[in-house]
């Protein structure tokens, strides 16, 4: 009887153990897909009969697919035909009549999934892409005994449907493991040219195609080098409200119901020549009432607010302006006027002009920096030229930066420039008004 040895990173050890949920994130060069296409393998090879199939949200053809992966693997261990393998065009088919498939989620509904029952294992690829939807259809379907789902992933946004599946605090059965290319024993020279390349070219993405970070910016974005040098600068820490000047509260105005615009709110201070920014609120579909509640819940119900023109206008449904309704719950509110064509873009310059004096409180803006690090230019797909802003999630907490922007005036009282308002992320910054 002949012994299949298959060598496995040590970081990848935790995940051989039985386990509902198993899960490996981290940056470029890991070997997080070579670990589960080896795995997928030794499975089929140690249970004659198994069934497993490899996901993605989106599959347009088999080349998007792991089938290649699983196939070199094959290769690899020297596994064919006599040992109960063969490569299809569409399937594996493994000893015993076990199959391993490939499919896309986004081609299944509620009845075409039931195809899946009896699957003993799923692995989903680049799960960061996968739905809350296809979540919901995928799991409760794989439930033969002990099955096992899989997923591995580069990370993206907290919000995706994946890091709330492995977020801690979650019910158990689950393992995850981090895997970046300095896990990986077998990490290739021509990959450790490619990371050195973008460590020095290209640092603004470089957490997070190699050290497996969230994406905190876009290839593209606007502000990209501004908040890679906000960083760099200590301009991201923990900074404290002046009790002395005006607290501002700058908006971008959404609307009511689940496919309205976000409602986004920067709350800043303008201190000497640097803007302090304490705080960011972002919601969809919620009333104003709410928003006014927020404000007060955290102690900015003395707070200039700052509309946009559309503030003074009167609502189609219930014949109300923003501006009205904020003046009648005690606020001040200034309105900036319409500034006609190119106004997006005139937000852009204003905001990079003025980036370099912008301090942020990092824990309580992370949404909004986020927002700021996705904002791109919308790009004519045949003839690559700019289009513009791009209007997707994130232009509403980018459109409310860059009218702050615009409304920007430089306060008349001198500051005292010898007393930093921003500490070190291991400091011990007085937060007291954060309670509030």
């Amino acid at each position: 009887m002949s012994v299949l040895t298959i060598p496995t990173a040590e970081v990848f050890e935790p995940l051989l153990a039985p386990s509902r949920y198993k899960g490996t994130r981290g940056g470029r060069g890991s070997g997080k897909s070579h670990h589960f296409a080896g795995q997928m393998v030794e499975e089929h090879l140690a249970i004659r009969g198994n069934l497993s199939v490899c996901i993605r949200e989106v599959q347009k053809s088999l080349k998007q697919s792991a089938k290649r992966l699983i196939e070199n693997k094959l290769r690899e261990y020297n596994l064919g035909q006599a040992d109960g393998f063969r490569v299809y065009d569409n399937v594996i088919a493994t000893p015993g009549d076990g199959l391993i498939a490939f499919n896309g989620m986004q081609d299944h509904t509620a009845e075409s999934i039931k195809s899946l029952e009896g699957f003993r294992n799923a692995w989903t690829e680049e799960a960061q892409t996968i739905s809350e939807h296809s979540l919901n259809l995928l799991r409760p379907t794989i439930r033969a005994p002990g099955s096992s789902l899989w997923f591995s992933w580069n990370r993206r946004r907290k919000t995706d449907a994946v890091e709330k599946l492995f977020a801690p605090g979650t019910p158990e059965g689950k393992n995850v493991v981090v895997a970046n290319w300095n896990h990986n024993p077998w990490f290739p020279p021509e990959l450790e040219q490619e990371r050195l390349r973008d460590l020095q070219h290209n640092p603004e993405q470089y957490d997070h195609i190699w050290e497996g970070d969230f994406a905190k910016v876009s290839a593209g974005a606007y502000f990209a080098k501004d908040l890679i040098a906000a960083k760099r600068e200590g301009r991201i820490g923990r900074v404290s409200r002046d009790p002395l000047m005006t607290v501002r509260a700058i908006w971008d105005i959404g609307g009511t119901g689940a496919k309205a615009d976000a409602c986004a709110i920067w709350i800043v201070q303008w201190v000497g020549k640097e803007i302090i920014v304490l705080d960011y609120y972002e919601a969809v579909g919620q009333p104003l009432s709410a928003h006014v509640r927020w404000l007060r819940s955290k102690g900015y119900e003395d707070a200039l607010c700052i509309l946009p023109h559309d503030g003074a206008q009167h609502d189609t449904v219930h014949d109300a302006t923003y501006e009205g309704s904020l003046k009648a719950a005690g606020f001040d509110v200034k309105v900036i006027p319409n500034q006609g064509t190119g106004a997006a873009k005139q937000r852009v310059e204003a905001a990079r002009r003025l980036f370099p004096r912008v301090w942020f409180n990092e824990v309580t803006t992370e949404a909004g920096r986020e927002a700021l690090g996705h904002y791109h230019e919308k790009l004519d797909p045949t003839r690559q030229i700019g289009l513009g802003p791009e209007h997707d999630w994130s232009s509403h907490g980018a459109d409310a930066f860059g009218l702050g922007c615009i409304a920007y005036e430089e306060p008349r009282r001198k500051a005292d420039t010898t007393e930093r308002r921003v500490v070190t992320t291991t400091g011990a910054a007085n937060l007291d008004w954060m309670a509030s």
